[in-house]
């Protein structure tokens, strides 16, 4: 069964950082792209980001792009997201998804 655990969310002001974790199991990790997708209050599922399987091609939504990385390990069936720059329209659920599936999502919250 395909299980997709996502933490690392909080509460952090504008201007600041964090990074997400999914946690990936009942598959096999390193075989599939995987993804971020975020969804903001009263709105659908934006896409964030994306990694190939192998780590080597990466591609960001505008909106985040050099604020935001996506990386992977795949010896711990991980994937990760690092954000920086945060700002208040980045307050949203984050989700890791693959093939279509997420995770329960974890929450962040850019407030001051």
């Amino acid at each position: 069964e395909v299980q997709l655990v996502e933490s690392g969310g909080g509460l952090v002001q504008p201007g600041g950082s964090l990074r997400l974790s999914c946690a990936a199991s009942g598959f096999t990790f390193s075989a599939y792209d995987m993804s971020w997708v975020r969804q903001a209050p009263g709105k659908g599922f934006e896409w964030v980001s994306t990694i190939s399987s192998g780590g080597g091609t990466r591609n960001y939504a505008n909106f985040v792009k050099g604020r935001f990385t996506i990386s992977r390990d795949n010896a711990k069936n991980t994937l990760y997201l690092q954000m920086s720059s945060l700002k208040p329209e980045d307050t949203a659920v984050y989700y890791c998804e693959k093939s279509g599936r997420r995770g329960q999502g974890t929450q962040v919250t850019v407030s001051s």
